[in-house]
């Protein structure tokens, strides 16, 4: 299978919370209890699993948290693929809206530090 991403995914597992939605045109979902795992990241998006059911093409802010206290981002994500994941779940893939380039150097450093985490544990 050919790899159609532009970012390399790297592993991730953080817990984020959803609490509103909204679209361009304004429309908000407020009160949403929406506890989402995400499993990858990628300087381009993220993909996650929720037992919440999310509407394709609405919006959320994150603060994503990649290691240390430097690396946090604080970004726009746009949820635009989902499928089930089984167990009532269900998988979502997204992608990062207006983040600058500048931010990339976050990703360099998270995907090196998974790589010496993974020769220790050789």
């Amino acid at each position: 299978m050919i790899e159609k991403r532009r970012e390399k995914r790297l592993e991730a597992s953080l817990s984020l919370q959803i609490s509103s939605l909204f679209k361009q045109d304004n429309v908000l979902v407020n009160n949403i209890d929406a506890p989402i795992h995400v499993i990858n990241i990628s300087k381009g998006g993220i993909g996650f699993i929720s037992a919440s059911e999310l509407p394709l093409g609405f919006y959320f802010n994150a603060s994503i948290n990649l290691g240390d206290d430097d690396a946090s981002l604080y970004c726009v994500v746009k949820i635009i693929r989902k499928e089930d994941a089984g167990n009532g779940e269900t998988m979502y893939g997204c992608e990062l809206v207006g983040m600058a380039p500048v931010l990339s150097y976050i990703f360099d450093n998270y995907e090196k530090a998974l790589k010496e985490k993974e020769k220790k544990n050789k």
